[in-house]
């Protein structure tokens, strides 16, 4: 109740911060988007859901393209982490899934350009997405697993770049503090009835910290075919190479203070870090079955091979060989029901996760003897189907329903300490329903309910008692969310949403760290928690030159009953990792002659480092700065561009680890720091 009441306090303290969707700088209008990532395409008006859209320009524009984060932080009910520790990836939470992660994505789906980057047992990374090669990025606020099905509390859909209708070539150099250096040559066209579109970056970071040095290699490519009558097949392929990445570790407080540069005495010792080589090609193939009615057949293939060491001795070194692969078929039918018109997809998804886990002992950073040999094979299968019916001329309501099974089967190669293997079967039916209003050509509302389940993944089932198999105690998370919101505009130059949510999870996983791993997460469920929540964004372009974006999230997250294994009794607490107050905005200027500048700041509130809530971080406010222009010499446009990160030197934790072991929550942020570089774009006609 308490949550509610703020709830409402803070609805009505910002009834002017009602959100939209950005435009790419320039433009005279805020134009119609349309969302891909929920099955059908449709018109972001029609949708029953907070979605947000980010342009090619918000993603790519006098960017360092170091994280995600750089583009997303202007999306409400997104909250990032760990943007400088690459062997950590970054920490996404959407209306707190995922706020969880010891490392990578949880609790979210990620997906590019249809084909997911996040496994069946729900481990999502972004390590292999080339933010200079991405055109368009939708973010799927709320539970969605009647979309996806496993882990997804949120969606974010990568669509790479397709090749322009004049064919182009763009080489890219970026510099800066810390050692960061990032160089990419792209390309891409249209020829006869291929689309084609071709990237290749390498990038280096020393980091702000000690040991936090990474190396990262990245090919992209993309390929459609217009076969006519038969329809479209895109192929796209992706190869990364990442053979360093340190961990710093996290630090406690003096040090944090004292000397914000350093890293954890034991990540230095034990040589903490990772290297991994991932390779992934995908097939979408989509065929015209007759008026109004599409065949989609997808698959995919991903081999990845991972290694870690981390910050202590008994099975702290890593060593992961991976192949997952999966496929997909769907079909679309737009016609009508009862006399009223009505579009319906029904669809297949199987997933297959193929791992091979070994676990050796790390002495100082040398692989010692094995301790555990496992393979870990995890199949995930689902069914669903999505239904959009117009009930009146400007009433739609829209229908889900998705059936989910997960299998997790542990085969032990390592019997010297008896035979952990096992299966667990894991399954739920996810139904979402809405309804969407055109209350007037510029104002929608919008109401739904939707759910999602989360099951451990392989990593988090990982058994504290030392022994291998699963945790016996961990079960899934499953959560329901009920949400109301208004979208619209003010002319053709204002846009902007605003939705309410209220979120029950039973179950939800918590880590947790123990003496004898330190560095290591283990998981928990609590019992039952709920989240509350306001999100807001207006965007506007007063003028043809200027642009202006706000965006603004309340989240009161706390755990409604949750007891521990060790009888504390957290009910009543925030959940850790979660900040209450969010507040985005950014001024931009673009003249005709090319000279451009965008100007934004992020306010944080504070967060908890634990489930006790005895110790917290406090809010900052990080404000960023980029400048440069556009210069045209015959068939070439020059680039240059430079940026300021921190203006106004903030000291703020750029990551906290949740439940950390010895008080070591804190991962400084780097200081005031400057990049600069330049693109050459050359017209191939």
């Amino acid at each position: 109740m308490k949550g509610r009441i703020r709830l409402l306090a803070a609805t009505a303290l910002v009834p002017a911060l009602v959100g939209a969707q950005n435009a790419p700088s320039g433009a005279d209008d805020l134009e119609e988007v349309v969302v891909q990532a929920m099955r059908m395409s449709r018109p972001l008006d029609s949708v029953p859901a907070a979605v947000s859209v980010v342009s090619q320009t918000e993603i790519q524009l006098g960017r360092q393209q170091l994280g995600l984060d750089e583009a997303l932080n202007r999306v409400p009910g997104l909250f990032m982490q760990n943007r400088y520790n690459f062997a950590q990836d970054l920490r996404v939470s959407i209306r707190g899934f995922g706020a969880r992660s010891a490392f990578g994505i949880r609790g979210v789906k990620i997906l590019v350009d249809g084909i997911p980057e996040t496994l069946p047992d729900g481990q999502g990374q972004v390590d292999s997405i080339d933010l200079g090669a991405a055109q368009q990025i939708e973010v799927l606020r709320g539970p969605s697993s009647s979309y996806y099905g496993n882990a997804s509390g949120g969606v974010i859909s990568v669509m790479s770049e397709r090749g322009p209708e004049t064919p182009f070539a763009n080489l890219r150099l970026t510099a800066g503090e810390y050692g960061a250096r990032k160089f990419q040559v792209k390309t891409g066209g249209q020829a006869d009835r291929v689309n084609y579109f071709v990237s290749l970056s390498d990038s280096e970071f020393d980091g702000y910290r000690e040991h936090s040095e990474t190396e990262n290699t990245q090919l992209s490519s993309r390929l459609e075919f217009d076969l006519g009558d038969r329809g479209t097949l895109l192929a796209v392929a992706n190869y990364t190479d990442q053979p360093v990445s340190n961990d710093p570790g996290g630090i406690n407080l003096a040090q944090a203070q004292a000397d914000p540069r350093s890293a954890r005495d034991r990540n230095l010792s034990f040589a903490g870090g990772e290297a991994l080589e991932q390779t992934r090609l995908g097939f979408i193939y989509t065929l015209p079955v007759r008026e109004g009615s599409e065949l989609q057949v997808r698959n995919y293939y991903v081999s990845r091979d991972f290694s870690n060491r981390l910050p202590f001795f008994g099975g702290g070194s890593v060593d992961l060989q991976r192949f997952f692969a999966g496929g997909g078929i769907s079909y679309t039918h737009e016609g009508s029901l009862g006399g009223r018109p009505n579009r319906v997809v029904v669809g297949l998804d199987y997933d297959d996760q193929d791992d091979h886990r070994r676990r050796f002992n790390n002495n100082m950073g040398v692989l010692g003897a094995l301790t555990l040999d496992q393979d870990e094979h995890v199949t995930s299968t689902g069914l669903f189907i999505q239904d959009e019916l117009g009930i009146a001329d400007n009433v739609q309501l829209s229908f889900g329903l998705r059936f989910d099974e997960v299998e997790f089967d542990v085969g032990d190669r390592y019997l010297g300490n008896g035979d952990d293997s096992g299966v667990r079967r894991l399954d739920d039916v996810s139904p979402m329903i809405g309804l969407t209003a055109n209350l007037s050509p510029d104002l929608t509302a919008y109401g739904t309910y939707s759910t999602s389940f989360e099951t451990p993944t392989t990593t988090e089932f990982a058994n504290p008692s030392g022994a291998g198999g699963f945790n016996p105690l961990l079960e899934p998370q499953a959560a329901t969310n009920l949400e109301v919101g208004l979208r619209g505009g003010a002319g053709s130059r204002t846009r902007y949403e605003l939705a309410v949510f209220d979120i029950d999870v039973e179950d939800e996983l918590i880590p947790y760290e123990i003496p004898g791993s330190p560095g290591r997460d283990f998981f928990a469920n609590a019992g039952r928690s709920s989240r509350t929540g306001l999100e807001a964004t207006l965007s506007s372009r007063p003028t043809d030159r200027i642009g202006i974006t706000l965006s603004y999230t309340y989240a009161d997250f706390t755990f409604d009953d949750f007891l521990d294994d060790n009888g504390n009794d957290y009910s009543g607490n925030r959940i850790p990792g979660t900040v209450e107050q969010l507040l985005f905005a950014e001024l931009s200027y673009r003249h005709p002659a090319g000279w451009f500048g965008a100007l934004d700041a992020l306010h944080v509130g504070d967060q908890f480092a634990n489930n006790a809530n005895t110790v917290s971080d406090g809010a900052y406010t990080l404000s960023n700065l980029r400048l440069g222009f556009d210069a045209s010499r015959g068939g070439a446009t020059f680039s240059p561009f430079v940026g300021v990160n921190n203006l106004f030197d903030q000291r703020y934790n750029s990551n906290i680890r949740l439940n950390a072991f010895g008080g070591r929550f804190y991962e400084p942020g780097p200081a005031r720091n400057v990049y600069a570089g330049v693109a050459v774009n050359f017209d191939l006609r």
